[in-house]
């Protein structure tokens, strides 16, 4: 997790929940996304800091909580998929069951687009 002074490596993206539904939700260029192959990925500190006001702005308007950026890695398509076990599974959904879920709802191997 960062902290005010200290980002995480790069590249990371920045994840939340959202307020009123308690989903998982990434910052994207249009706002928050449900889909994480949509999330915007922060390679340089000026983007970080960014998204990280993003997620600041967000929380004091009552959108979403605990928002924070996370250290990924990029497959061939470009989807980032965090490091740490745990934001893997939130972004995922339960392990027991691959039928639910993120994993589910989203093709893994969409191409990014932007």
């Amino acid at each position: 997790m960062a902290t005010p002074n200290k980002l995480p490596p790069l590249p990371a993206i920045l994840i939340a929940n959202d307020l009123l539904d308690g989903d998982v939700v990434f910052a994207a260029g249009n706002g928050w996304t449900l889909n994480p192959a949509e999330a915007t990925i922060a390679r340089d500190e000026e983007t970080a800091r960014a998204l990280e006001a993003l997620g600041a702005a967000a929380f004091r308007a009552n959108r979403v909580v605990d928002a924070y950026l996370v250290d990924i890695t990029e497959d061939e398509a470009g989807v980032p998929t965090p490091r740490h076990f745990r934001e893997r599974f939130r972004t995922k959904g339960p392990s027991n069951r691959p039928d639910l879920g993120k994993q589910a709802d989203f093709d893994r191997t969409v191409t990014r687009h932007g």
